[in-house]
């Protein structure tokens, strides 16, 4: 527990910065207008259920605006705050990876020069059957001259809930692309959802062992969030499938630090949703207090993250 504290019993996002850079470290989510193959028939049509109108990337920059536009737009309100900040520029809608190799370049180069000197590297989301030699290897140049992460959505290591929420994508496709990222040295990040479709804790506590066994750097905790003019919103309301309260949710969170591999970074204890769209459940509005309750939940405990895990750190 060396690098653990009191108030924060694991390994936090702002600490790793701080251990890197040295200094504080802004995400800024920009919308490059990329599909899915999961949305234009190549894997599937329509997108995993859960997946809002823009891409799952609501919080992120207009696609209509310039990418330098939607950055200064963020860039201006975190400056205001942190006068001494420094940027990590993240393509979060839809799957970032997935277009021809010189429309990436492009793309990526253009991100990392609107503030070079500001800069410390650069965050893509994607799928993991949008990886390949190719682009792997192109990132792996680019992670020698500035720090490359890729987001990868895993959800859940649960191969029916991965059918269920129209994936697409296997468990297999996530472990090829994991190992094809980690021989260029590539940071990855997995984001997992609690409380999908049909889903028990052991299904939760399971994707977290997954996990473990993996060479991955980071992870995203996300609660399922029932957003309007999604499919899921219609499985729910036809369905009425159990929705996690906020105990439940802080619970089951809780134990899955207790069992994540204490090397693992983590990004994000709590969903961000677009206020207006959100169905249910109504207690994820309130991100602090979520957070707030799994850190009092690990600190009664006498917890800390992988104080359950058995195997080595990789």
């Amino acid at each position: 527990m060396d690098k653990f504290t009191y108030e924060k019993p694991y390994y936090t996002l702002t600490q790793y910065y701080n251990e890197k850079y040295g200094c504080k470290i802004g995400k800024i989510a920009l919308n490059a207008n990329f599909t899915c193959p999961n949305k234009d028939g190549k894997k599937g049509y329509g997108g995993c259920t859960y997946c809002s109108k823009p891409g799952s990337g609501d919080l992120a920059g207009d696609k209509n605006k310039p990418l330098k536009e939607q950055f200064d737009d963020i860039k201006n309100i975190m400056e205001s705050k942190w006068p001494s900040i420094k940027y990590m520029p993240y393509l979060q809608a839809n799957s970032n990876t997935y277009d021809k190799l010189e429309n990436l370049k492009n793309i990526y180069n253009e991100v990392l020069n609107i503030y070079p000197d500001k800069t410390v590297g650069i965050s893509i989301a994607t799928r993991a059957d949008c990886i390949d030699e190719e682009i792997a290897d192109y990132l792996g140049e680019l992670n020698k001259v500035t720090n490359v992460q890729i987001e990868l959505g895993l959800q859940s290591s649960n191969e029916n809930t991965g059918v269920l929420i129209n994936r697409c994508s296997t468990n297999l496709e996530f472990v090829n692309a994991v190992n094809l990222l980690r021989k260029y040295n590539i940071e990855i990040i997995v984001h997992i959802i609690n409380g999908l479709p049909y889903e028990n804790e052991n299904d939760m506590i399971n994707t977290i062992n997954f996990i473990n066994k993996l060479d991955v750097q980071g992870i995203k905790f996300h609660s399922l969030l029932i957003l309007k003019e999604t499919k899921i919103a219609l499985q729910y309301e036809k369905e009425k499938f159990h929705i996690l309260t906020l105990d439940e949710y802080v619970d089951i969170t809780t134990k899955q630090i207790m069992n994540l591999r204490p090397d693992i970074v983590i990004h994000r204890l709590a969903a961000d949703g677009v206020y207006d769209d959100l169905i249910a459940p109504l207690w994820t509005r309130k991100k602090l207090v979520v957070m707030n309750e799994i850190d009092k939940k690990l600190r009664s405990l006498n917890a800390y993250q992988g104080i359950n895990y058995k195997g080595e750190s990789k």
